[in-house]
């Protein structure tokens, strides 16, 4: 476990808590059963592992751990604004939420976009849903990663700023309780992975630059 990453359940952690003190201090044994399952929960959730990051300024990791339910060509009208092949990635509760940086540069655009928390799974949730733009300038292209809450990750964490010089695999920020990551690729890249593909950030690769 990483602190930057377990802080980031504190609260969490301290009401599991209170919820076993609870359930031994009325001698509610059942209550205490669910704090220590909560417990084990939530640390898997907050886990934080470290993966060998492939080399080579080409090469383009996956942004978050989670299932591609997603490869498109679509209009980036935020950051890049032209055509670009998107890499969606769906994270379960089950899956490390930890991002990472898919290339290594500076980071030059960030931007939070308030709106709703549908299904991540939804088609709708990348254009309505609360999310955070990122934009990771390389030496072969920029990269735009969108991060997107979803009907119970309700807060994103940025772990960077603008003017940030960062690493391939690199910890940039973190979504809490399932969500969906979002990467743009330009269209001349070599998309590697296909929908339905498990990937693990910082460590799969998912697209080569030209």
């Amino acid at each position: 476990m990483r602190f930057q990453t377990l802080i980031e359940g504190r609260w969490i952690f301290f009401a599991v808590a209170v919820l076993g003190w609870v359930g031994l201090y009325f001698g509610q044994h059942w209550l205490v059963i669910l704090a220590f399952l909560l417990f084990l929960f939530c640390l898997n959730f907050f886990r934080d592992p470290d993966r060998k990051v492939p080399d080579g300024e080409d090469v383009v990791v996956a942004a978050a751990d989670g299932v591609v339910s997603e490869i498109i060509e679509i209009e980036e009208t935020e950051v890049l604004k032209t055509r670009c092949r998107r890499v969606g990635i769906f994270l379960s509760v089950f899956d490390v939420h930890v991002n990472k940086a898919p290339i290594a540069g500076k980071v030059s655009y960030i931007q939070h976009h308030s709106g709703l928390f549908l299904d991540a799974r939804d088609p709708a949730c990348s254009e309505k849903n609360e999310a955070l733009t990122w934009a990771f300038e390389g030496a072969k292209a920029t990269l735009v990663v969108r991060l997107l809450t979803g009907a119970i990750a309700r807060r994103i964490v940025p772990w960077s700023k603008v003017g940030d010089s960062v690493s391939k695999g690199f910890r940039f920020g973190m979504i809490r309780f399932g969500s969906r990551t979002e990467v743009y690729l330009p269209l001349d890249a070599e998309v590697t992975v296909k929908v339905g593909d498990r990937v693990k950030g910082a460590q799969t690769v998912i697209a080569k630059l030209a």
